[in-house]
């Protein structure tokens, strides 16, 4: 799956355009990283609890949108944008939208000189 923020994918034409995919996850905050970040707020510097946090939920997120453009029978997604909201105290959701279209190269591949 080719995964794009612009509108287009280098090299390649848009054949079909499917649909708008997403894909979300809501997370709490963790007791033991709300103390180490307190802790952190004294002394200053990053709060990698939360940097763990957030990249795994951005991962999970693209997983499952990408999972909704296959589902299309897409072959990429363009447009890709990322939101964050808070849901309650505690605990914030991850969103991620693109547009899943069909592509394909507009160049021709040189063969592969290995592939002998």
């Amino acid at each position: 799956m080719k995964l794009s923020n612009l509108e287009t994918i280098p090299a390649h034409v848009i054949k079909q355009q499917l649909d708008v995919v997403y894909g979300s996850t809501v997370r709490s905050k963790h007791v033991g990283r709300d103390f180490m970040a307190g802790l952190k707020n004294i002394v200053g510097g990053e709060l990698k609890g939360y940097t763990e946090l957030l990249e795994e939920s951005r991962q999970e997120a693209m997983n499952r949108m990408i999972e909704k453009a296959r589902g299309l029978g897409a072959n990429a997604i363009v447009g890709i944008r990322f939101s964050t909201s808070n849901i309650a105290q505690g605990a914030s959701e991850l969103f991620v939208y693109g547009t899943a279209v069909i592509v394909e190269p507009t160049t021709t591949q040189l063969p592969d000189p290995f592939s002998k």
